[in-house]
């Protein structure tokens, strides 16, 4: 069959010739849709990019302003006074035993605390210093007992321990000093790991520990911290406050089983220790003592769980509102501070958190350790500071007009920022250039050897800060001493622990000492050579106790008023001296000295004599 030829195909029936011209149709009607449907919706884009267009940036206008001026705020011009380490030839050759072996029992790494005390009344100042001992059961068991040393009048020490009474093994942690019976010689108490003693001065350098008679022992399960001979109740006769730490045991310790990553068993957080009462101690003047903490006020318990707050590493007997009758502050670990109002009815009030003491700006604890209080400013307002663990600035609480509100102004006086990073213990006011204004010295050192593996901000030795008082300035009425100003030795990295501050060697200016746990004291001689003028006064009570503790001095030079306190009981664990100096700057004479003694009598001085010590005696 040929193929057919398309050329010549037969026509389409009718039929077939009509539905192929519909399917024309339609093929043309929907081009025509598509191609409409396709105007609008490029119509539609159109309109909405005209509708929503921007408009056309305008041109870019430069506007010259002019930077603001900040008046220059000129540096403070510190003064040059040199602290030598005086430690090996002044004659203290001392080593504190915390008993560590590596089992990391948490009292190893608290103890080290120091006093200045005259204990042969001969006018000089001689050193305390309290040791601890080794542990129960210890492979090689080292027997270490407190040192005393006296003072030549010179600055130099002889080691008078032996057959001195306090020659005796403890476990011990902080130390007051304070002449409980009013014969004129200073008596010794020490807080322990365990039960505490209480040594009655005899005089020709001996004591004798009269803990048992005295009913001041505590308990063997107790752990004393600092402690504070003081007259809450105005009897002429001095009380006795022992602050508490933790509940702890060395099977405690072990349940708590505290660890770090890198470094195995560590030293326990306080957090993981119930918290403890203090004890308070009422003089009643024949040798004994009863304790009257419950009935006092001093038992103050966790709201929600009813176990005792506090756990206290520090204490500051102050008449905190001016009243003549001697508050409490206290420092507490990772728990908030409390502070008790004198009722003046043998009772406290615990005021802290109204007071604004209790917890830091942002109303969260810190773990607070040493702590001193002072008129650092040129004004009437106290000020309570308190160092802090590593990253927490040192508090700086500041009354505010009201005697009982206060303020934390660490930062704002210049104390915050260049503390923080440090872990501070031992801190305390004293005039060191002698220029009148409280000065700010803080001893410090952290708990772990190997701190460094894991913050390697943090060393375990440390060095001191001092801190100098310009008077008032925009940026704060403190600045960092350094070096070049101060000598390298005041900054040798320790286990800075407690600290004290004492004239050892009679020219006027004040030395301090700092002491480590399980290492060898720093004493530094002050080498102030400023010329400057001041005046030292040593209180001795009559109708007020002996010791004149508690006593307010105010003097008055010129335009400037400065205000003392009489008070040992300062920094951490430890006491510094009895009688008070001030610095008088390029001053030659005093206007007029004020003394409000315990139980409120005033006395008026004039005429008194500069550059030397006066004795003062209550009327």
């Amino acid at each position: 069959m040929k193929p057919t030829d398309p050329q010549k195909e037969p026509p389409l029936n009718p039929s077939e010739e009509v539905a192929h011209y519909d399917d024309a149709l339609i093929a043309r009607a929907f081009r025509w849709s598509t191609l409409a449907l396709g105007i609008l919706i490029l119509g539609g884009i159109g309109l909405y990019w005209f509708l929503n267009r921007k408009p056309p940036p305008s041109a870019v206008k430069v506007t010259q302003i002019s930077a603001p001026i900040v008046k220059a705020i000129p540096l403070a011009n510190l003064p040059k006074v040199k602290f030598t380490d005086v430690t090996s030839s002044a004659g203290l050759n001392f080593t504190h035993n915390n008993g560590a072996t590596g089992e990391k029992l948490l009292p190893e790494t608290m103890g080290g605390a120091v006093a200045f005390l005259d204990f042969d009344n001969n006018g000089t100042q001689d050193i305390l210093l309290v040791n601890a001992q080794s542990w129960p059961g210890a492979t090689h068991p080292q027997l270490t007992t407190p040192a005393l040393y006296r003072n030549d009048g010179h600055g130099h020490f002889t080691d008078v321990t032996a057959g001195s009474g306090i020659d005796i093994s403890l476990y011990g942690m902080g130390v007051a000093v304070g002449d409980y019976d009013n014969d004129g010689l200073p008596d010794v108490f020490i807080s322990c790991v365990g039960t505490a003693h209480l040594f009655h001065n005899q005089g020709n350098g001996k004591f004798k520990d009269v803990t048992s008679q005295a009913g001041v022992a505590g308990s063997a399960k107790d752990w004393g911290t600092s402690a504070a001979f003081f007259d809450y109740d105005n009897d002429g006769k001095l009380d006795l406050y022992v602050g508490q730490y933790v509940k702890w045991t060395r099977e405690i310790d072990f349940e708590v089983g505290y660890k770090l990553v890198g470094i195995g068993r560590a030293y326990g957080q306080p957090m993981n220790f119930e918290g403890t009462f203090p004890y308070l101690y009422h003089n009643n003047g024949d040798g004994t003592w009863t304790d009257v903490t419950a009935a006092s006020g001093l038992q103050i318990k966790n709201a929600s769980s009813s176990v005792p707050t506090a756990k206290t590493l520090g204490v500051a007997p102050v008449d905190i509102d001016g009243d003549g009758w001697m508050d409490l502050i206290v420092a507490n670990d990772t728990v908030q501070n409390l502070v008790f109002h004198n009722q003046t009815n043998g009772t406290f009030k615990e005021i802290g958190a109204n007071a604004g003491i209790a917890f830091d700006s942002y109303g969260a604890t810190r773990g607070a350790m040493g702590i001193d209080t002072g008129h650092f400013r040129d004004d009437d307002a106290l000020g309570v500071v308190i160092g802090n663990f590593a990253n927490e600035m040192t508090a700086l609480y500041v009354s505010q007009g009201s005697p009982l509100q206060f303020a934390d102004e660490a930062i704002t006086e210049g104390i915050g920022p260049a503390s923080r990073l440090l872990l501070k213990f031992g801190v305390f006011f004293f005039d060191y250039d002698l220029d009148g204004r409280l000065d700010v010295l803080s001893s410090n050192g952290h708990l772990e050897k190997e701190i460094n593996k894991l913050q390697a901000s943090q060393q375990y030795l440390q060095p001191a800060q001092l801190f100098w008082n310009r008077g008032p300035s925009p940026t704060g009425y403190f600045v960092p001493a350094s070096a070049e100003q101060s000598g390298p030795d005041l900054f040798q990295p320790v286990v800075g622990r407690g600290s004290a501050f004492a004239d050892i060697d009679a020219d006027g200016d004040l030395d301090v000492i700092i002491v480590q746990t399980g290492g060898k004291p720093l004493l530094l001689r002050n080498d102030n050579q400023l010329g400057h003028h001041w005046v030292r006064l040593k209180l001795e009570g009559r109708s007020a106790n002996r010791s004149a503790i508690g006593a307010r001095v105010t003097v008055k030079v010129g335009d400037q008023t400065y205000r003392r306190q009489v008070m040992p009981t300062r920094s951490y664990l430890s006491q510094s001296e009895l009688p008070i100096t001030i610095g008088l700057g390029q001053a030659q004479t005093v206007d007029q000295i004020e003394i409000l003694w315990p139980g409120g009598s005033l006395q008026k001085l004039s005429n008194v004599r500069i550059d030397q010590t006066t004795s003062v005696r209550q009327p």
